[in-house]
Parts: C-alpha cells; structure tokens; sequence
C-alpha cells in the first residue's frame, strides 16, 4: 500500500485557501490547515465591536473554513516574529504599508518549518496568478517558492496548470490534471467552484484579510512611529487600538482617541487604566483616550474636543471628567470646539 500523503495549508479564513485545501483533499491527501495570527488580521473581533458591521458574522473566519472541511486548523501567535517583516521588508510595501510580498515570504517558511517538525510532505496556498498586485504575480510566484526555503514542495492548486510542475505533481501524490488554471482578479471560477462544494456565507475578500492594506489604518500606523521619534516597535494594544475610535492628534506630544459609537466606547473602556481618560458628565458623549504626554493646557484642548462630540456640543459651556490612570478624576468646564475649529490636519 501506498503511503498517504500529507500537506498543510495556509488558511487566511478566505475563499481562495478554502478551495486550494478541498481540492487537495479530493485527491485523498490528509491534509491540515495552518493560520499565522500577526494581529493585523480583519477579523470577527472588529465586526462584534462596530454596530455598522452588526450584519456581519462575529466568527473567526478560518476556524469556520476548517469546520467546513472538516479539517484540523493550527493558529500560530507570529506577532512577535512578524515585526520585522512590517518594520523591515525587503521587498518594500505596496500601496500603504503592507508588506505582501514578505508576508507571503515569511509565512510559507513558517509552514515549511512546521512540515519538518511534523512530518507531513509538501505546502498548498490559495494563491492565483495576477489576483494581488503585489504577491501573486507570475514574477513574484518563484520568488516566494525560493526565499521561503519551499521551493518544489509548495503548491498552488487554484493556478497550478499555470506554473511549473511541482515535486508533488512529479512524484504523482496529486493528480495535474485535476488542478487549476485560474488567473486574473475575477472571482466567477471560485464562486462557481464553491457553488459545486456547497460552500456558502464564505468571507467576502474585499481589499484583502490584512488591515495594513488599508489607506487610513497604514495613515495612523506611520502617525504612530512618527509620534515615537521613529521608534517603529510595537504591541498588541498599539493595533487594536488603532483598529477603532477617530484619532485625532493636535501635538506631535500627544493624541486623542474618540471612540465613534457605543460599541467602541465598550472596547476602549478596557484600556482606562492605561491611559488618561474623559468624558462628558453634564450631557451623553463618547469615552476618549489620551495618548502621549499631553500638559494641562493639552488636556484642556483634549476635553473641548470631548465636548464637540457629545451632545452638548452646541452648548455654552460642558462638564469633562478627565481621570488619570491611577483613577483619580477631576472635572473641568470647557466650551467645545465648534465643528469648523478643529483643523483638518489634526486627523489621522
């Protein structure tokens, strides 16, 4: 008897992935699913956060791709090892501050990695030739394939008729002629392909699974470095607090963080000990974090931007709490900004 073959796929929690591991599984390889967690993922997290994406399912997408297959996943914490990935890529970033092609670098040597340590035979991505501008480009395919270390033991199901036979195309683990030729950005062959699998509900792959392909998110990244004299580490809560609020910096010292809705106002309540604190207590307004090391006359700044966005922001004069992060409070009186005071390029 032959023996099983054994391959890991990458799973971002998107459709392309999801049809590269079933179409290997088709053919009766064993095959397991692999999810590298860097903390700029979009995810379910944002969407239960957000009355606007209320709509949306609050699910971890490749948890729920997995359950489908009815395969294995491994999620694996790289926030720590991917920092030099965003800090220092190689192959530069694309139109804000993603850095896909290392991205994808780093990731397929993480799996080729797992592969030796857990004996399974060869890689598959969802990847489809000329689908992101940066990554998946014909040029770019073999780039990936060397600089990871995988070389001939990572396949690309969906465009695989597009490339080079790989080692498990020649070693006949998998069948050619079952796989694909996709290509391009049309997603018709996969919504039809995942029509054929009965897969529906699948996430939607609108600007990719990555906030760092965001304009305004890369904006109050780069914001954040400047803020830090250059100093581009960061942490966990650095990221997640720039996924919500409006941020509004009036001094290079400091920032306020102005959560827009109920919901963010939840989220950002958990950070009261680690940050300076206001809002309104003469009218309903939104929770604000201060960021920084802001003066008293900053503070006082920081409190007339609070009141402009609360109820009483057309009132003579509002009540704000401004409480440190010992928890001692006191309350100033300030009159809020009008909505043409606040200069444009405080926002981030």
């Amino acid at each position: 008897m032959s023996k099983q073959r054994k391959a890991v796929a990458l799973i971002s929690g998107g459709l392309d992935s999801m049809l590269a591991a079933k179409t290997i599984m088709e053919q009766g390889v064993h095959v397991e699913g692999i999810n590298f967690f860097t903390g700029f993922c979009v995810e379910g997290h944002t969407h239960a956060i957000r009355a606007s994406d209320k709509a949306k399912p609050k699910r971890n997408n490749s948890l729920w791709v997995a359950e489908q297959l009815g395969m294995k996943l491994h999620i694996v914490d790289v926030i720590e090892e991917y920092k030099d990935v965003l800090i220092n890529p190689k192959h530069g970033y694309g139109a804000h501050m993603n850095p896909c092609l290392d991205c994808k670098i780093f990731m397929v040597n993480k799996a080729k990695q797992w592969i030796v340590e857990n004996d399974f035979d060869f890689i598959i991505t969802g990847e489809v030739i000329g689908q992101r501008p940066m990554s998946q480009r014909k040029a770019t395919m073999p780039i990936i394939s060397k600089e990871s270390g995988a070389d001939d033991l990572l396949l690309r199901p969906l465009c695989a008729k597009n490339l080079p036979a790989t080692l498990p195309e020649r070693e006949g683990w998998v069948d050619r002629e079952k796989l694909h030729d996709f290509s391009g950005r049309s997603r018709k062959p996969q919504m039809a392909m995942a029509e054929g699998f009965g897969f529906d509900e699948y996430a939607q792959p609108a600007g990719g699974c990555c906030f760092l392909t965001d304009a305004s998110y890369s904006s109050k990244l780069v914001d954040l470095w400047k803020a830090r004299d250059g100093d581009k580490q960061y942490d966990l809560d650095d990221v997640m607090l720039l996924k919500v609020g409006r941020h509004i910096r009036p001094e290079q010292n400091f920032k306020v963080i102005v959560a827009r809705e109920e919901g963010e106002g939840r989220f950002m309540q958990g950070y009261k000990k680690e940050f300076i604190t206001l809002h309104c207590t003469s009218h309903a307004g939104p929770l604000v974090l201060v960021d920084g090391s802001p003066s008293a006359e900053d503070l006082f700044l920081a409190a007339r931007i609070t009141a402009r966005y609360g109820q009483g922001r057309d009132a003579e004069q509002v009540d704000v709490s401004i409480a440190d992060k010992d928890g001692s409070e006191r309350i100033i009186q300030v009159k809020p900004f009008a909505a043409d005071e606040i200069p444009q390029e405080w926002f981030i």
